[in-house]
């Protein structure tokens, strides 16, 4: 597996269109990926205290007809569900999420975790009907554009699952 790197992701959100990142800094993708991104010119960030808060400002974008992407940890997920669920699936908005996976063993897939909260998360996104892919090294980076795209012509979320610390 080829190295995760932050400069390609972050090409290819700038690809999909996406020119707000909303965000709350988590311990797989701030360093790397955040930080890089507040720094970008093309990029907006608006930062959360709270996921759900994400959620419905990325919806809020979307029908002002900006695109956005949520960026958070899989803890921020979980606490989200409830938001996820009525903004997004039955809202029929396409909240674009990237989240890191805390502590996911590296070539393990998280449903194969030693820890629950990873191993639960790919079930409760196919329970919602939420798209997700995950994406753990640079062969990857290429269904980031494709996920986006259809989240927007579906208008339905997407969650691309972070599995490393981006370099």
């Amino acid at each position: 597996m080829v190295e995760l790197k932050a400069n390609e992701i972050i090409r290819e959100i700038k690809r999909a269109g996406i020119r707000f990142v909303v965000a709350l800094p988590d311990r797989t993708t701030s360093e790397h990926l955040l930080k890089p991104i507040l720094q970008d010119r093309d990029l907006k960030v608006v930062q959360v205290c709270k996921e759900d808060e994400g959620i419905s400002i990325c919806s809020g974008l979307y029908n002002t007809g900006q695109r956005a992407l949520l960026l958070i940890q899989h803890t921020g997920l979980l606490d989200s569900v409830n938001s996820l669920r009525g903004v997004a699936v039955e809202g029929q908005n396409p909240v674009c999420m990237m989240v890191g996976l805390l502590g996911k063993e590296p070539g393990v897939p998280p449903a194969q975790s030693k820890r629950y909260g990873l191993r639960i998360v790919e079930p409760i996104l196919d329970a919602m009907g939420i798209e997700r892919h995950l994406i753990e090294g640079s062969e990857d980076i290429l269904k980031i554009v494709p996920a986006i795209e259809r989240a927007y012509e579906r208008s339905a979320p997407v969650v691309l699952l972070i599995g490393r610390e981006p370099r």
